[in-house]
C-alpha cells in the first residue's frame, strides 16, 4: 500500500462565534492549515468539505432576518471567495460530505483515498460548523436531529425504553431536549447496571477532560471542574450532568495530505514534521443488541490490522466523547481495557496526559467543544500536535502512535457511521 502523509493540520479555537459566518470560519481554517503546511496552494488537487448544519433555514419575520441556509454545494460556496481572490486554485474538485458527527473523518478519509489512488499528490480535508444561533436554539436542535432515521423514530424509542426498563432507568424522550443525550444516558445506565460502572467514574472522566481542556488554548472551555462539581451540576438526563456533555459551539478544522513522492520533494524540516497515516477505516452501523461490541470496535480491529500495530502500541487517543460515558465505552471498544472495565481505567488515572494511555488530551468534546462538521478533523489535529511534540503543557511524553475514533448518528445502540484513524510520527 502506498504511504500517505499529513503535512498540514489546523483547528480554530472552538466557541460561540455568533458573528462569524461559515465562510468566515472556512477562510480562517484554510489560511491556518496552509500556513502550517507551508506549501503552494496550486499543488492542491482536491478538496473534501465537511459540514452538517449549514442548511438550517429560518424564514424572516418582521425585523428578524432569520437564517438563510445553504442547502447544497456548501464547500463550493465557502471556497468561492477564496478562488476569486486567488487564494485557492481554480478548477479544483470539491466533494461535499456529511455523516453527522463523523463528517470530519469522512472528509479525511476521502482525501486519504485520493492520495492512495494516485488521483492527486495533495488533497485538503476541511470542515466547518455553526451550531450557535441564540435566537433559535430549538430550530438548531431540530435540524441536527437528522442524525437518526426520522421515519423510524418510534422504533428507536421502543428499543431504548426496553433497555431502560431492564436496567431500572426511566426513559422519556425529550427530557434533555435532544434525543442523542437521552440515548447516551440510557447506554450509560445500562453499562452501570451490567458492569458496575459508577456515576463517580463518569464524573472522573469529565473532570479529567476539563483538566486537559484547561491546558488547551483552542478549547471552548478552559477551566477545571472537580469531580464533586461535575456531580452537582444540573442533570441533563440521568446519570448525565451538564459537565459530562459536549456543549454547542462553532469552529473549523482541516488537514492536508500528500503522497510520499510529494513529501520527499519538500525540505527536510517539513519531512520531519510530517505525520504518517497508517490507517483510515470507515464502518457503518446497524441495529444490534446493546451487549454486542459496536461498529467502532470492528473499525478499530480493522485499522490495527492495516497499521500493523495493536492497542498497546497507541501512545495517545482522541475518542468521540459527546458524553463522559462515551469515553469510557470507546476506551473499551478500542481495546485499551477489557469490556466493562472502562470506568476503572479512568479511575486509575491512566487516561490523563501523563497516564499509561492518555485519552482526549484536547479536553475531549465536553471541554474542547463539538462543532459537528469540524469535530473529527479537530481530533486529528490534536493527535498531530502530540506526535509533533507541539502540545505544550498537555504534551504526552515520547508519543509515536496516535488513534482517533469519530462516530456519527444513531441507529439502535450504536452510530450510523464511524471513522478510525491511526497516525504515526514521521518516519523520514
Amino acid at each position: 500500500m502506498k504511504a500517505v502523509y499529513m503535512i498540514g493540520s489546523y483547528s480554530t479555537k472552538f466557541g460561540k462565534w455568533i458573528e462569524a459566518t461559515h465562510k468566515d470560519l472556512a477562510r480562517e481554517t484554510y489560511t491556518g492549515v496552509m500556513k502550517d503546511a507551508g506549501i503552494d496552494s496550486e499543488d492542491i488537487g482536491s478538496l473534501w468539505f465537511s459540514n452538517c448544519g449549514w442548511g438550517l433555514v429560518v424564514p424572516p419575520a418582521g425585523d428578524d432576518p432569520g437564517i438563510q441556509g445553504q442547502q447544497n454545494v456548501r464547500g463550493h460556496v465557502a471556497f468561492a471567495p477564496l478562488v476569486n481572490e486567488g487564494l485557492f486554485p481554480k478548477r479544483v474538485p470539491c466533494i461535499n460530505v456529511e455523516g453527522a458527527c463523523a463528517s470530519g473523518s469522512l472528509a479525511f478519509h476521502g482525501a486519504y483515498k485520493d492520495i492512495l489512488s494516485g488521483t492527486t499528490q495533495v488533497s485538503l480535508a476541511l470542515g466547518v460548523e455553526k451550531t450557535v444561533y441564540p435566537k433559535y436554539p430549538s430550530m438548531v436542535i431540530q435540524a441536527f436531529a437528522g442524525g437518526i432515521d426520522l421515519s423510524e423514530i418510534q422504533r428507536l424509542i421502543d428499543q431504548y425504553q426496553k433497555v431502560a426498563a431492564e436496567c431500572g432507568k426511566e426513559w422519556k424522550p425529550g427530557v434533555s431536549n435532544t434525543i442523542f443525550m437521552d440515548t447516551y444516558a440510557t447506554q450509560a445506565a445500562w453499562h452501570m447496571w451490567k458492569y458496575g460502572t459508577t456515576r463517580e467514574q463518569l464524573a472522573m472522566a469529565a473532570s479529567i477532560n476539563h483538566f486537559h481542556g484547561s491546558l488547551n488554548p483552542l478549547a471552548q472551555y478552559q477551566f477545571e471542574v472537580p469531580v464533586e462539581k461535575v456531580l452537582a451540576d444540573y442533570e441533563v438526563s440521568w446519570p448525565l450532568t451538564r459537565s459530562m456533555c459536549a456543549p454547542m459551539g462553532d469552529g473549523g478544522a482541516a488537514a492536508i495530505l500528500c503522497s510520499e513522492e510529494y513529501l520527499k520533494g519538500l525540505p527536510s524540516s517539513m519531512q520531519k514534521r510530517a505525520i504518517k497515516v497508517l490507517a483510515s477505516v470507515i464502518s457503518g452501523g446497524h441495529e444490534r443488541d446493546i451487549a454486542e461490541p459496536s461498529l467502532s470496535h470492528w473499525a478499530a480491529q480493522r485499522a490495527y490490522q492495516i497499521a500493523g500495530i495493536g492497542p498497546k502500541d497507541i501512545d495517545c487517543a482522541e475518542v468521540h466523547d459527546a458524553t463522559a460515558f462515551s469515553e469510557i465505552y470507546q476506551a473499551e471498544m478500542m481495546g485499551f481495557c477489557p469490556i466493562g472495565q472502562g470506568g476503572r481505567l479512568v479511575e486509575s488515572g491512566a487516561t490523563r496526559y501523563d497516564g499509561s494511555i492518555p485519552i482526549n488530551t484536547s479536553g475531549g468534546l465536553e471541554s474542547k467543544g463539538h462543532p459537528i462538521g469540524a469535530t473529527g478533523l479537530s481530533m486529528i489535529n490534536e493527535i498531530a500536535l502530540q506526535l509533533r511534540g507541539e502540545a505544550g503543557a498537555r504534551q504526552v511524553k515520547n508519543a509515536e502512535f496516535g488513534l482517533v475514533e469519530n462516530g456519527g448518528g444513531v441507529v439502535s445502540f450504536e452510530e450510523f457511521c464511524c471513522g478510525i484513524t491511526i497516525l504515526q510520527k514521521s518516519d523520514l
